[in-house]
């Protein structure tokens, strides 16, 4: 973790479900100015992180490349012990 903005020590005292929270809600902007939405569902005991695409997300061909190449890559990234992302209907 870093210095310079502090998510070090944060990051620690919070759940990981919390970590995921704030990652996902900061994902949405980026997700929402394409139409789309993510929402947590919830977590398995084995950390996979279940998420509903909403909006243009529902159908969309790309959404399970975002899903994998976006929102897991940066969950993983920013919560390690996250072990995949998987969309639940």
């Amino acid at each position: 973790m870093c210095d310079k903005c502090g998510c070090g020590e944060n990051q620690q005292e919070k759940t990981i479900t919390e970590q995921v929270q704030e990652t996902i809600e900061a994902m949405r902007s980026s997700l929402q100015s394409h139409g789309g939405d993510i929402e947590l569902v919830g977590m398995d005991e084995d950390n996979t992180v279940r998420v509903r695409l909403q909006g243009a997300c529902v159908g969309c061909p790309g959404a399970q490349m975002t899903l994998k190449q976006g929102v897991e890559r940066v969950l993983k990234e920013r919560v390690p012990e996250v072990k995949e992302v998987v969309a639940v209907q």
